[in-house]
């Protein structure tokens, strides 16, 4: 991830409110209503549900503790603000807190499109949805916990699991291809590219996951494919370190991109 942003952090009040600009609420207005079409073409039905549940608003940036207050009785999970970047450590202690980090800034308009670094649109937008149901949540915790206990050269390694799943995760339903990941479902662009026949598609692999290469700065060339979303939850029950020895044992596959800048790529 960038080790830098240029991104300034939204404080919240005593209340935990922020305040966003009628410029920032216009953007989260127009970007809802440019996606939630998509999301409703191509999204898997885990994800919508999610939405429906949260039920956001329309017209103006969902704050956190709203979010929270729905997540909470459903899974015990909250959303908290943070900078627009922290480190692997701080973001594993979270998850294994229950607690998931949503960077407070939203995109420009000059970033409509794409943006590299997560922001409050894709944070609660993307990742909240999957956080109403109890197997996501489950999930992710365990994804937390694993963290924690990892030394930090094995950090990296195991947010490849996390990055394939819960961010760029595809699914089967009815034979038809379905994005699951929150980097998708908040992605105008990288959505449809992903269910399209374009990029790679592979079986859903853990030890293959923690051994793939990944950019943050484009669109992926390459999905891991959940044939059964009950896989996913059967890898929160692995020896998930277990794993990333394995993994790290067999070695990394060659990337499937070109290389990039070390400061603006992930691996």
């Amino acid at each position: 991830m960038p080790k830098t942003s240029r991104h300034v952090a939204k404080t919240p009040d005593a209340d935990g409110h922020i305040a966003y600009t009628p410029e920032e609420n216009a953007v989260w207005r127009d970007l809802v209503a440019r996606q939630a079409p998509n999301v409703r073409r191509h999204m898997a039905r885990a994800y919508l549900e999610g939405l429906d549940r949260l039920d956001l608003p329309r017209d103006r940036v969902a704050q956190t503790g709203e979010v929270s207050a729905v997540l909470g009785p459903l899974t015990g999970w909250r959303v908290e603000p943070v900078p627009a970047l922290i480190a692997f450590g701080r973001f594993y202690r979270m998850l294994a807190d229950k607690a998931f980090p949503a960077a407070s800034f939203i995109r420009t308009r000059e970033e409509f499109d794409y943006i590299e670094e997560p922001d409050i649109f894709h944070e609660i937008w993307g990742h909240t949805p999957l956080l109403t149901d109890p197997r996501f949540a489950a999930f992710t915790h365990a994804i937390g916990q694993a963290g924690v206990r990892a030394d930090k050269a094995d950090h990296a390694w195991l947010i490849r699991l996390y990055w394939f799943t819960i961010e760029f995760g595809l699914t089967r339903e009815d034979g038809e291809l379905k994005a699951l990941g929150s980097g998708l479902a908040s992605s105008p662009t990288e959505l449809p590219w992903s269910v399209s026949d374009g990029p790679e598609h592979r079986p859903f692999d853990v030890i293959d996951i923690l051994r793939t290469p990944y950019r943050i700065d484009i669109h992926q060339p390459l999905y891991y494919v959940m044939d059964d979303i009950d896989d996913l939850f059967r890898a929160a029950e692995r020896d998930l370190l277990a794993d990333v020895r394995a993994a790290r044992t067999q070695g990394l596959f060659a990337p499937l991109y070109e290389p990039a800048d070390p400061d603006r790529a992930a691996s």
